[in-house]
């Protein structure tokens, strides 16, 4: 077994100093945090250093003979290669405009020299932790171009496919399922980058000044905030924001409307005894916005890894329906994933009115079969079901095992098929639909496909209840 595979990533820092003693303090507490460190002594190489080998953040001194550290931070930023690489000044200039001018030449964060270990060590692991969720955003972003890419480049394959034809009137409703989760993304990192920016030289000065009690009630806050996970609705928040105001009303706090609104914002509505002495305190409010502009950091947080699971879970059903397998030969799958495959593709028109309720059996055996197309059949019934209901009524979806078959049963709440119009429905080119909505083969390719596994579909239809069954044996031969 190769053990350089298990390893966890090791992030590379860059550290530019000309002072020996200096940079082998930083040399020294990154190495032992773990880090690749590479340490020079001026401007030039480090520009040289950054080129040949991009690192993942760079700690940079101002003070330098030849080149100093704005300037090598204005070519860093220059350079197309080396531009994204984060860089943090460190040094003895301690003047305002001195941190005004390191972040104008592009530089994230500024440390004084002599600098605390722990506060050098937390600032490299929040901008190296931002970095991160920047590449992973990128990685996500080049994916999704990818894809989209990969479906322009066979756009006229995929007109001559009922099943692609399907997919391209589901694009508008796909592009918003991920633009959606991506725009909360890009949102909550301009959150996490403008606080860090307006706030984070502040802090240590900021939490020092608090007396030893009131370090401690902001730690509880923070605390208290972090351990809340429950999603409010805006009513329940109303709810509570009114209780909570009558309650400190009953205490004879001032601004007992800003506070509550912050208290909830925070997660923080019950048990609020304890807080009443910071709350009454002049400082209260300022050490209580604070607090919530902290707690809003993790919330972007949680943003972030919610959105991100919900763009990987509609990718994930985008590639697993785009894909085809060339084979030729059957495959064990679980049917009910490639419905599910077809519902996530379909959120966008099922939530605008449609409930859909499964009914999938427990501990359902796989099929031999061929799931691309079987997803073809489920995309067809469900697309035709969501059209009948006008997109809006219920849709209901049965998967059961019936002695050598699996069955699924797909019901909605449309008007129904009409009488003379039953009889031809599985016949190619046949459709009620007005020119350009339908070619006609929709029903008659899920046929095909369901004879092919040596099934059967049914039908039953009145107003207000049609239901499609697809009886598909398994193959006890294999």
């Amino acid at each position: 077994m190769n053990h350089e595979l298990n390893k966890p990533y090791q992030a590379n820092i860059l550290v530019v100093d000309d002072t020996p003693a200096n940079l082998r303090l930083l040399v020294g507490m990154l190495t032992e945090k773990g880090y690749k460190v590479r340490p020079v002594m001026d401007g030039e190489l480090a520009l040289t250093g950054a080129k040949a080998m991009p690192p993942d953040l760079i700690l940079l001194d101002i003070n330098m003979p030849k080149m100093n550290g704005y300037e090598v931070c204005q070519k860093l930023k220059e350079d197309e290669l080396t531009r994204e690489i984060p860089v943090i000044f460190i040094s003895a200039l301690d003047d305002a405009l001195d941190k005004v001018q390191a972040f104008q030449v592009g530089g994230i964060d500024y440390v004084t020299k002599p600098f605390q270990v722990e506060e050098v060590l937390a600032r490299v692991e929040t901008h190296l932790a931002i970095r991160e969720l920047q590449k992973s955003l990128t990685i996500k972003n080049h994916d999704l171009e990818v894809i989209v890419q990969q479906l322009r480049n066979t756009q006229e394959q995929l007109i001559q496919s009922e099943k692609m034809a399907a997919l391209g009137q589901l694009v508008a409703g796909i592009a918003h399922e991920i633009n959606t989760p991506l725009g909360a993304i890009r949102s909550s990192v301009e959150n996490i980058a403008d606080f860090l920016k307006e706030n984070l030289l502040k802090f240590p000065d900021f939490f020092h000044s608090l007396t030893p009690e009131f370090q401690q009630y902001f730690l509880e806050l923070l605390q208290r905030s972090s351990q809340q996970r429950t999603s409010l609705s805006s009513k329940e928040k109303r709810q509570l924001k009114k209780f909570l105001i009558r309650e400190l009303e009953t205490e004879e706090i001032s601004n007992a409307d800003t506070i509550a609104d912050t208290l909830v914002d925070l997660g923080i509505y019950d048990r609020i005894s304890p807080l009443v002495p910071l709350l009454k305190d002049e400082n209260g409010a300022q050490i209580l916005e604070k607090a919530y502009q902290v707690g809003s950091i993790q919330k972007s947080t949680d943003t972030i890894r919610t959105a991100t699971e919900k763009a990987a879970k509609v990718v994930f059903a985008l590639k697993n329906y785009a894909r085809y397998d060339h084979s030729g030969e059957k495959v064990r799958s679980q049917i009910t994933e490639g419905i599910e495959t077809v519902l996530t593709l379909y959120n966008n028109q099922l939530k605008q009115g449609i409930e859909v309720t499964r009914n999938y059996e427990s501990n359902l055996p796989s099929l031999l079969c061929y799931p691309d197309e079987l997803n073809q059949v489920w995309t067809n019934l469900i697309h035709n079901a969501i059209q009948a209901m006008d997109y809006k009524g219920s849709l209901t979806i049965s998967v059961t095992h019936q002695g050598d078959s699996l069955v699924v049963s797909i019901t909605d709440s449309g008007k129904g098929i009409a009488p003379e119009v039953m009889p031809r429905i599985f016949e190619p080119f046949f459709t009620t639909k007005p020119p350009g909505e339908g070619s006609g083969l929709g029903l008659d390719i899920v046929q095909k496909i369901v004879q092919k596994h040596e099934g059967k579909i049914l039908v039953e239809s009145v107003p207000g209840k049609t239901t499609f069954t697809v009886n598909l044996p398994f193959n006890t031969n294999d």
